[in-house]
């Protein structure tokens, strides 16, 4: 029996439910409707009480999560789509993220962001919005690529006495799965060597490892091993697993679906090249979505972000460096 990304989510909550009384779910129709991609669905009915709709106010939203976990209790925050936090930016950067540097408190709140584009979804319900959140200390920021990492982080995150912003991606709820959910986990902050390679090294997270995936295979038929790492978080960002793979193939290759500039990829750039420059064979690259607000069109929108094609185009570029 298989499971989706989407469906891990759900279970590590009813996870995090069931093992810890001071953990609860706040969100916009989380209970009454399952949220908008019903991750939520039916946790309300199994655990009474602890799975509840808030009003349609996204600062208020957060605002009352950070008051519950300064006062003990670990909850989870459901945005219905990432772009609407932004309503709750001033909460979440300079209240959850600084709470602890002010007042010796933790500030233990999981903000779940369904972010990424899909077909269709526009200027206000495709942004990747995980740069912006990265910026500010004090918060970590995850975004798993696995539905095993998904489950596994998740449970992490609400663990964990900071606050954590995890970015799930729309296009993976549905599109993948896995056999079975995992028993051991990697720890927070490691990033993963998803495909071995010798000639080039692809950085990138979330979604975006699927895409340099299937472009590695296609360079794999002309002759070239890629060497492929998911981030797993961009905050903490795992250097040393980045400067390993650098080491041993000489070529960057940085892929991301957000905007170019001051981007997780500038930041993994900056940190090679400061920090590694002389095991560098050629110029890093990198690849992101075009420097506009994300197009409804699905043509426009598929031509907006990175794909396997468009990936495996800029790799060739760079081992002909």
């Amino acid at each position: 029996m298989s499971i989706t990304y989407l469906e891990a989510i759900r279970e590590a909550q009813a996870r995090a439910l069931a093992e810890d009384p001071r953990v609860f779910i706040y969100g916009q129709d989380v209970g009454s409707f399952g949220g908008a991609f019903k991750a939520t669905k039916n946790l309300a009915q199994e655990f009474p009480g602890r799975v509840m709709d808030a009003p349609i106010s996204e600062d208020a939203i957060v605002g009352a999560a950070i008051g519950a976990a300064i006062a003990g209790m670990r909850p989870i925050v459901e945005m219905q789509f990432a772009d609407f936090s932004t309503i709750g930016f001033n909460q979440i950067v300079n209240h959850a993220a600084a709470y602890y540097w002010r007042t010796n408190v933790p500030c233990p709140i999981t903000i779940r962001l369904p972010g990424g584009g899909t077909s269709g979804g526009g200027p206000f319900h495709s942004q990747s919005l995980e740069a912006i959140y990265a910026h500010f200390p004090g918060v970590i920021v995850m975004t798993p690529a696995t539905v095993e990492d998904a489950y596994s982080m998740l449970l992490d995150a609400v663990a964990l006495d900071d606050p954590v912003i995890f970015f799930e991606h729309k296009f993976l709820y549905y599109h993948l799965k896995a056999d079975r959910l995992p028993t051991e986990a990697m720890p927070t902050g490691k990033a993963r060597l998803a495909r071995p390679g010798r000639d080039m090294t692809i950085v990138t997270y979330s979604a975006m490892v699927h895409e340099a995936l299937a472009a590695a295979e296609e360079l794999h038929g002309e002759g070239y091993e890629i060497e492929i790492v998911d981030l797993r978080t961009v905050k903490p960002l795992d250097t040393d697993t980045i400067m390993a793979s650098v080491a041993r193939t000489g070529r960057l290759l940085c892929v991301g679906e957000a905007w170019p500039y001051g981007g997780v990829s500038a930041e993994v750039i900056a940190r090679v090249v400061a920090e590694g420059f002389d095991l560098l064979d050629a110029p890093p690259q990198r690849l992101n979505a075009k420097d506009t607000p994300v197009p409804y069109h699905p043509n426009l929108w598929a031509a907006h972000r990175p794909t396997a094609r468009s990936i495996a185009v800029a790799a060739r570029n760079l081992l002909r460096l």
